[in-house]
């Protein structure tokens, strides 16, 4: 028999779908036991076979009246928690602030950024990160009336530059062999 064989390849799906299923991870709904009730999920799609993609926040209105104000879901193999209602809503973002302020660790840009950046960290350096950034940019003028005139008259000189262009690219030469992002 050939692996090539169509027999071979459904079998093999057949093992790594039951490899898959008796895996813990993924097979136990509940292998985090702090996760609010909700919905058993499937396997790698997680509850995505019950959300309606183009509308998601009619399904989670369902869910809500089913499991209450606060319920788990998992999209794909991520958990996540959802709230539900303005007096929920509230009581976490202002009674129990510090609960929920802090960031989620994305792998990818974990990865990338070493826990560091505005965007990217986490913990007590997002919140340095922030601080530091809001007030450096309160020096430079966010937030007052003198920066917005500023971009106004900036934007005055911009249009201008690229009216005298007649379409051409700001940012390179006449040489349309080489594009960037404003050119397109």
């Amino acid at each position: 028999m050939e692996w090539t064989d169509p027999i071979s390849i459904f079998l093999l799906f057949v093992l790594t779908l039951l490899f898959i299923m008796k895996t813990e991870k993924f097979w136990n709904s509940n292998f985090q036991e702090d996760f609010p009730p909700g919905p058993k999920p499937l396997p790698i799609i997680g509850n995505l076979h019950i959300m309606d993609l183009k509308r998601p926040y009619r399904t989670m209105l369902e869910l809500s009246k089913k499991y209450g104000p606060v319920f788990s879901i998992q999209m794909g193999c991520q958990k996540m928690v959802v709230l539900s209602g303005y007096e929920t809503v509230k009581e976490a973002l202002v009674n129990q602030a510090d609960a929920f302020a802090e960031r989620p660790k994305v792998p990818v840009f974990e990865e990338l950024s070493k826990g560091y950046g505005v965007i990217f960290s986490h913990g007590n350096n997002w919140k340095v990160m922030r601080r530091f950034t809001l007030t450096t940019l309160r020096d430079f003028g966010m937030g007052k009336r003198a920066i917005e005139d500023r971009i106004v008259e900036e934007y005055g000189f911009l249009m201008k530059d690229i009216e005298s262009r007649k379409g051409g690219c700001v940012f390179h030469s006449t040489d349309t062999s080489n594009f960037c992002c404003m050119c397109l």
